[in-house]
């Protein structure tokens, strides 16, 4: 792994893409002490957040059915200009 400072890492910034698309791990440091604040590594293709259908839980086997017809309407449920306030 490779390890450098955070104005390298500026400077560097394009070289760095090009190391990290192929396969480099970057840890960059910051300060006096050098200490680690992050890591810039490629993204691992098992790791990929895999967006997959929520089911509805317990009651799932009833379904879920929205009327053609239907409607919200914020107005009707909370009116902004009613003097009944």
């Amino acid at each position: 792994m490779k390890t450098m400072t955070v104005g390298e890492f500026k400077a560097q910034f394009s070289d760095v893409i090009e190391q990290v698309k192929a396969g480099e791990k970057i840890a960059v440091t910051f300060g006096k002490k050098k200490e680690v604040i992050g890591y810039f590594t490629p993204e691992d293709s098992d790791a990929k957040v895999k967006k997959k259908q929520r089911p509805l839980g317990p009651l799932k086997h009833l379904g879920y059915v929205m009327a053609d017809d239907f409607c919200a309407n914020a107005e009707d449920d909370f009116p902004i200009n009613d003097a009944s306030l």
